[in-house]
């Protein structure tokens, strides 16, 4: 006499295996979710970014993954833009860290 376990379960001997086949199905629908979930649209982010990047010249405004918004002044070819910030601040960072190129008079409507 069990306390927890039913008389009708236990004496029914089943131990609820399914198909072999069941386990191999649902990890494929797990990575078919996370390649469209995670890993698709991650790479399409890196794909729009290094195009942005790519066309980032001089006169440009951009806006930083900090927050700094300036015109860009001089890009060197080893990946460091010049941004000026105001008439006598100017800033050096990598490219990677531009987020963003804004339409061109958005610093004087700040």
């Amino acid at each position: 006499m069990s306390f927890f376990v039913s008389n009708a379960i236990a004496s029914t001997g089943d131990k609820g295996v399914g198909s072999p086949y069941s386990l191999i199905i649902m990890l494929l629908m797990f990575g078919l979710i996370f390649y469209f979930m995670i890993l698709r649209p991650q790479q399409k982010r890196a794909k729009d970014h290094k195009t942005l990047i790519e066309a980032i010249g001089k006169g440009d405004e951009v806006m930083t993954t900090g927050g700094l918004i300036g015109r860009v002044v001089k890009v060197a070819e080893t990946g460091i833009v010049t941004i000026s910030l105001n008439d006598t601040t100017e800033v050096i960072i990598k490219l990677d860290f531009v987020a963003a190129v804004l339409p061109k008079g958005t610093m004087k409507a700040l």
